[in-house]
């Protein structure tokens, strides 16, 4: 596998809020490479990347970079222009997917259903948001990890709401608030795996869910029938070629109460650790860990466009 990669630096870290999920996702892409015996380094990029990677000599890099200035297309960007080779999204495709108004925009267009939104500003009418919404999730527009996220049920709440989320982010909107179960959609090199139900007992599946909590559930497989399943697997995998998306992501959606899918976001960048996701989803496709890691290195190997 050496030839076939080459030296293989595995990015983490970061800058963004993410960056401790970051290193624990990067440093266990970077064991299961070495354990596969293929060379690979692992980098923090930290606040300066370019200082960061010219410390490696490296052929292909394996991106375990969360948030901004590692999902959001920067750094993707800097490696095409640096001819270099790297797993996932590339620079449109990721800054599209990191920014989750674009993204609804685009899926609306496309008749895809997506919950109704509107973009915040320090002037907006909280009533009449409400009055549009009625109860909704008040998010950043481009931070991950379910931070900055607060639920709103009246005019003052979505004010408060709005201001907390400003601390993560400069862009917030209010969403409408869909009750239902939560599902999540992993696919690695456009084959979609196996959906995961999420329950919690968290009012929806937070950072303190995804990371802290030990009595979230990971229903997988779920208890979906085949034409559900079908049809959740498909909306999922519109959402993600929509956005020009390739490699290997992550799709989160809702099912309401009368049985109706709905679009939240695309995650380019899943974390990569006990409790994540996509190695859950690959384990029930009978793909461990490893094998999983190197499958996503495969996609470093892709001719690329301007996606």
């Amino acid at each position: 596998m050496e030839n076939e990669f080459g030296k293989v630096a595995v990015l983490m870290g970061g800058q963004s809020s993410e960056r401790e999920i970051s290193l624990l996702s990067g440093n266990a892409v970077l064991q299961a490479l070495q354990s596969a015996e293929i060379e690979a380094v692992g980098i923090d990029t930290d606040n300066d990347f370019y200082t960061a990677i010219k410390k490696e000599q490296f052929d292909r890099a394996f991106i375990m970079l969360h948030g901004s200035f590692g999902e959001d297309g920067r750094v993707q960007a800097a490696l095409d222009l640096m001819n270099i080779p790297y797993t996932g999204s590339g620079h449109l495709a990721s800054a599209l997917a990191m920014d989750k108004v674009r993204s609804k925009m685009l899926w609306t267009t496309q008749g895809l259903n997506t919950p109704d939104f509107v973009i915040l500003s320090g002037d907006s009418n909280w009533q009449a948001i409400i009055d549009r919404l009625g109860k909704c999730f008040v998010k950043p527009v481009s931070d991950g990890s379910s931070l900055g996220i607060s639920r709103a049920e009246d005019a003052q709440q979505l004010k408060t709401a709005y201001e907390y989320a400003l601390q993560f982010d400069d862009a917030v909107f209010a969403e409408q608030w869909i009750e239902g179960l939560e599902y999540t959609v992993p696919i690695v090199n456009n084959k979609v795996l196996p959906v995961i139900e999420l329950q919690t007992n968290n009012f929806f599946y937070d950072y303190a869910a995804k990371y802290e909590a030990d009595d979230t559930v990971y229903l997988c497989p779920c208890d979906l029938n085949l034409e559900d399943d079908k049809e959740l697997k498909m909306l999922a995998n519109d959402a993600y070629q929509l956005l020009g998306c390739r490699g290997w992501g992550r799709v989160d959606l809702m099912r309401d109460k009368q049985g109706k899918f709905w679009l939240l976001e695309v995650n380019t960048i899943p974390g990569m650790m006990s409790h994540s996701l996509v190695p859950k989803s690959a384990a029930e496709a009978g793909m461990n860990f490893q094998q999983l890691v190197i499958e996503i290195l495969k996609s470093s190997k892709l001719k690329r466009g301007s996606l």
